[in-house]
């Protein structure tokens, strides 16, 4: 993507009026070498006028300045709205393709029970990416557009998160989630909302927990909060990153060289129903390595 055009011109506009601003003090700075040194006067005037252009001057390249910051800003922010087109893109083709190869397949041979079966349960997962990548979309849409209303309701936590996790044990046909956590513990919560900020945080480990893969939620009240933590063992996130993974778009690591798939909206919507939620989130290093969501709700 190019450079915007007006970048430019602001560096021209920028650099033009710097150069103006130094002529005219030199020519100022050498009429007053002609004046008398009777006439106090005349010089109190024109070291008036240069302490205030030395201001003015001051005060715009302070202006460009913040300018360019934020017509740098906007166009890093029209690169990620471009990348995540083209990422979409390519996410919604993806099981789009594979329910089409499914559907084919079922349709042109006669297959045993076993594999018809193996086949629709393949539909099925494709079909529920498919829901979920739609779901986030309209997700941050909509929490952009502050039009989500919350609706608590007193809910046992630990039960509500352990279901979760069953589905993803049956959906996955192994059991790569640890849920640490008391035996029952009460929170006030938006159940359709967190559901969602769950299932984020564990595709998004999943995403990014490496190869030998080992994620855990630990659940525990301290006081008055209730903490929830989504832990895996993958590379981590790099510092100067880990203040952006919560913005609309941003994804971890370069788009050239990336892997993983994603729209780059999963943290954001977790942040922010989160936020509805009155609470926070925050990330954490793993140890030895890893990374860890950590979320912090009042009861």
């Amino acid at each position: 993507m190019k450079r915007n055009k007006s970048t430019y011109w602001l560096y021209f506009l920028g650099a033009y009026v710097l150069i103006q601003f130094i002529w005219w003090g030199y020519h100022l700075i050498q009429l007053s070498a002609y004046i008398p040194n009777q006439d106090t006067q005349l010089s109190k005037r024109i070291g008036m006028i240069l302490g205030e252009g030395a201001v003015f001057l001051f005060i715009l390249v302070f202006g460009i300045y913040r300018i360019r910051r934020s017509i740098g800003k906007e166009f890093f922010f029209q690169q990620q709205q471009q990348n995540f087109l083209l990422t979409i893109t390519h996410e919604l083709k993806t099981p789009i393709a594979a329910l089409k190869l499914y559907l084919q397949t079922l349709k042109k041979h006669q297959l045993p029970a076993a594999k018809q079966q193996e086949i629709l349960n393949g539909a099925l997962q494709e079909n529920a990416r498919l829901s979920a990548l739609i779901e986030n979309i309209l997700s941050a849409a909509k929490a952009e557009n502050e039009e989500f209303q919350i609706h608590k309701q007193k809910t046992e936590l630990v039960l509500f998160c352990q279901q979760i996790i069953d589905r993803y044990h049956t959906r996955l046909q192994s059991e790569q989630i640890k849920l640490v956590a008391p035996s029952e513990l009460f929170c006030q919560i938006d159940q359709n909302m967190f559901e969602t900020i769950i299932e984020n945080l564990i595709d998004n480990a999943f995403k990014y927990g490496g190869e030998d893969q080992q994620i855990s939620i630990q659940i525990e009240q301290l006081d008055r909060f209730t903490t929830i933590k989504v832990a895996d063992n993958g590379p981590g996130i790099a510092p100067q990153q880990r203040t952006q993974i919560f913005e609309k778009f941003f994804r971890v690591g370069s788009e050239e060289t990336r892997k993983q798939s994603g729209s780059g909206l999963g943290l954001y919507i977790v942040s922010e129903f989160i936020k509805l939620h009155q609470g926070s989130i925050r990330y954490l290093a793993n140890q030895p390595q890893g990374s860890i969501f950590e979320i912090i709700l009042p009861l």
